[in-house]
């Protein structure tokens, strides 16, 4: 006969209950980074066309700049657009289509919660911005580009970016029907890319509008990379203050409005 403690060490009898968040932020961002390479149109055109960009903006026939050098400013406006395009845009209709698709749908009845989905889709995205930030600088220095200041910083300002980007994205994909969320996103990154220094200059605008766009999320973004790799400035607080901002405010609202379906 097996004796009561025998047999407790050697039960099989499963514990269920949920893993830390730890770990399942870092299985959601290994899986949707699997994912996100697995659709290789859409990240080749994730590297191609913010190169192509860099070399359309780099044109001096095109419109004019009142800059020294033009390839100076162009760079961060680039890193700025192609973090935007993807933490925002892009995030934000693949995961509308997700929804409308009932990709999410099982998601939502495990152990997964919200705030895991946001991080997880969040930081997949930041990992491939990396690759899209080290190939737009490539292409730069071959441009003649002289950058300057901290380079801590200017991953800093992206990571930042990122986080505030990626949670309005998930925030407009998690509440609205999808071709709403297609139809918003193309909207809104378009009034960002010439409303928030990214292709136009804020000191182009009159002081009295410069003074409250450069609250946007891409103002405060263009502006703090421009004064980091074109002016060789300090710390950015204001546009780092601006952007931490952002985060605190999109990721646990994308968090707790996001729905599954």
């Amino acid at each position: 006969m097996i004796s009561p403690d025998v047999s407790r060490a050697t039960s099989f009898v499963p514990a269920p209950g949920a893993a830390p968040r730890r770990q399942m932020l870092g299985a959601q961002t290994l899986m949707e980074s699997r994912l996100l390479l697995r659709n290789g149109e859409q990240v080749a055109l994730s590297f191609v066309i913010p190169v192509l960009l860099l070399f359309f903006f780099n044109l001096p026939v095109l419109y004019s700049l009142d800059v020294p050098r033009r390839i100076d400013f162009v760079v961060p406006s680039i890193i700025a657009l192609a973090v935007m395009s993807a933490a925002f845009t892009g995030l934000a209709i693949a995961t509308g289509f997700e929804r409308k698709y009932s990709v999410l749908k099982r998601l939502g009845a495990t152990a997964l919660p919200r705030s895991v989905l946001v991080g997880g889709k969040t930081l997949s995205v930041l990992l491939l911005e990396l690759v899209q930030v080290a190939l737009i600088c490539a292409f730069g220095l071959a441009l003649a580009w002289h950058p300057h200041g901290n380079a801590l910083l200017v991953v800093v300002l992206v990571v930042l970016g990122t986080l505030a980007f990626g949670g309005l994205g998930l925030l407009l994909a998690g509440t609205a029907r999808a071709e709403v969320t297609l139809a918003a996103a193309n909207l809104i990154w378009l009034v960002l890319l010439f409303a928030g220094g990214i292709a136009i200059p804020l000191s182009k605008y009159p002081s009295a509008v410069a003074d409250v766009l450069q609250y946007l999320p891409s103002a405060a973004l263009s502006h703090g990379l421009h004064r980091v790799l074109e002016d060789g400035g300090d710390i950015p607080l204001h546009d780092l203050l601006t952007l931490v901002a952002w985060c605190l405010v999109a990721l646990p609202a994308a968090a707790r409005w996001f729905r599954w379906e």
